[in-house]
């Protein structure tokens, strides 16, 4: 139990706002067993002044008093149950939002390491769990204790000696759970663990469909699934056999208890030393006294499998991020758009060699920087660099001067526009993915925003224009036209500073020409530091940094690195043409012989 109580003492303090109604939902507990108290002992006078005398006289009075505490009961137990779902909930929403806001600050590399499916299962079903431990287990093991308090107290005010006698098999409950409690959590975590995992696993291959299509991979991807839920399904029944193992143990033990009540009570009666209403109501507490203790027992299984949930959380919750704000950030200020890298080392976690080695290259406004190099040259993690997903290990990069862990990361991203290599895509509007630019961004500034990245008039072609829907791998657009929504997303930003990170990749010629257009527009005036394979707009750039194995190899415009440097000439010059094949026939050859 001890993992229990960590787990507890962590997520605890998430229910600081709504600990008040969380006395207000024992409050209402406390009143509902007093009404069911109170009830019972109606019940007993019934059957004792009414059912047994046959007096009619001697109904009305206990009868009203009985109606008046059952609907005192049910509006109590209403209001209870009501705000016990809505402060179950708000706990859920709360934990939800900081798990997630976490995550969302852990760097690429973390989410590189872990299946899209299982976070996606930690952030709902693990989170849910975490609910019953921290806030229903709270008010069921605190209203289940009141209940049996009250139920045992009023069975010791009838019969003292007989609610004894019965309580002995009271801790049978208690050791059932905790014997089964072990072997509960295990599976517990086991079947979550799988449930991730099957989401993972539809999750790849509904993303990856053309591939499985392609290549014939339908049977392969049943299989992975089929292989994932089959391990779902043996956590599953394990804990659903151990849980009614549980159920039905205490069952017996229930029986057993009633039953003994039963002989006791004909005992007593046949000796004149109990009435019929007596044992009744007796009976009834005792009835009403054990599933309160057997909730108790079934608290402690639900806390021990909401602990494997928990475990799963504080993984999440124990992942650094790779980047923090600094403790005494630098005032915003009018960024220009100095960029300079200072002898810039990196290395990504984890990985077995430096990404980048020394580094130094400044890049001022209106200056377009070209980043090329062979792949894997470290030219991509310039970019994450410069919008600080990550710190260098070595080496400093600065803003107009100031250095970047001394600002603010929102700031910097705000003044420093991302045009990642991956065409990002949110599932909503065209008008909202190009308005997440800025956010509260005008139609018209959205709009003048589509027209300067050539994108205005295909979209204003479309059945529903800016208000068409798309999504992540949506056929809707062209890879060109997705880009272009890019560009204006990045054109709406107006950051001072611009970094593309292979703005052509993935895009044929004709697209990529369409493109480069609305590239020099959003170029115009920013510091643009791109970084390609596509030496194309090479000519424009005013300086072009050659990048192999981390290292700066040269740097100068496209004329002075293709007359000193082979690397670059090696990634200038296009691949020759393969030459005609030996034997192949010209027209001309094919007349002649004709």
């Amino acid at each position: 139990m001890r993992e229990a109580r960590e787990a507890f003492r962590r997520f605890w303090p998430l229910t600081r706002g709504d600990r008040r109604w969380m006395l207000v939902i024992i409050a209402c507990v406390v009143v509902s067993a007093l009404a069911e108290t109170a009830s019972i002992l109606l019940f007993a006078e019934l059957t004792d002044n009414a059912l047994e005398a046959g007096s009619l006289s001697a109904f009305w009075g206990p009868a009203g008093a009985w109606l008046g505490v059952a609907v005192l009961g049910a509006l109590v137990g209403y209001l209870g149950n009501s705000l016990a779902t809505w402060t179950a909930e708000r706990f859920v929403l709360r934990l939800r939002a900081g798990v997630f806001g976490h995550v969302q600050d852990l760097p690429p590399h973390f989410f590189q390491r872990h299946r899209q499916g299982d976070l996606v299962e930690r952030l709902t079903g693990d989170v849910e769990a975490i609910e019953q431990m921290v806030v229903s287990g709270v008010v069921g093991t605190v209203s289940a204790a009141f209940s049996a308090v009250f139920y045992a107290a009023a069975a010791l005010y009838l019969r003292w000696d007989l609610a004894l006698a019965t309580f002995v098999l009271a801790p049978l409950f208690l050791l059932a759970a905790r014997r089964f409690s072990g072997r509960i959590k295990q599976a517990s975590q086991d079947e979550r663990v799988a449930d991730g995992a099957i989401t993972s696993v539809v999750e790849e291959s509904l993303g990856n469909i053309v591939l499985t299509q392609a290549y014939n991979r339908r049977r392969d991807e049943e299989r992975r699934l089929d292989k994932e839920a089959r391990a779902w399904m043996r956590a599953s029944v394990r804990g659903a056999r151990l849980s009614e193992m549980y159920e039905q143990f205490v069952e017996v033990v229930e029986t057993l208890c009633v039953l003994a009540v039963i002989g006791l009570g004909v005992w007593e009666i046949s000796a004149d030393r109990m009435s019929l209403g007596d044992l009744l109501a007796f009976a009834a507490f005792i009835g009403y006294l054990y599933p309160p203790v057997r909730d108790l027992g079934q608290l402690g299984l639900t806390v021990t499998a909401a602990t494997a949930g928990a475990e799963r959380i504080g993984e999440l919750l124990e992942a650094e991020p790779a980047v923090r704000d600094p403790e005494n950030p630098v005032a915003p200020w009018p960024v220009r758009g100095w960029v300079a890298f200072h002898d810039v080392t990196f290395r990504y976690p984890g990985a077995a060699k430096d990404s980048t080695r020394g580094l130094t290259f400044t890049a001022g406004p209106g200056e377009l920087l070209l980043v090329t190099g062979p792949s894997g040259a470290g030219k991509s993690t310039l970019a994450k660099l410069l919008t600080r997903f990550y710190d260098p290990a070595i080496g400093v990069i600065s803003l107009d001067g100031v250095p970047l862990t001394d600002v603010p990361l929102e700031f910097l991203r705000d003044n420093v526009a991302l045009l990642p290599q991956q065409t990002l895509v949110l599932n909503g509007t065209i008008r909202e993915n190009i308005g997440c630019g800025r956010p509260g961004a005008t139609d018209r500034e959205i709009e003048r925003a589509a027209r300067s990245a050539a994108a205005h008039d295909f979209i204003a072609a479309l059945p529903e224009g800016y208000d068409t829907l798309i999504a992540p791998g949506t056929a809707a657009l062209s890879g060109g036209q997705l880009q272009r929504v890019a560009i204006a997303r990045a054109m709406l930003r107006e950051a001072p500073v611009l970094v593309l990170d292979e703005p052509t990749a993935g895009l044929d010629s004709v697209a990529a020409r369409q493109v480069v257009q609305p590239l020099r527009r959003l170029m115009s005036g920013r510091t643009t530091i791109m970084i390609t394979h596509d030496l194309s707009l090479a000519p424009d750039a005013d300086r072009v940094l050659v990048v192999d194995d981390g290292r700066l190899l040269d740097a100068g415009t496209h004329d002075e690195l293709m007359a000193r440097c082979p690397a670059y000439v090696r990634l200038a010059t296009p691949w020759p043409t393969a030459p005609e094949p030996v034997g192949a026939l010209s027209d001309d050859t094919l007349t002649l012989r004709r």
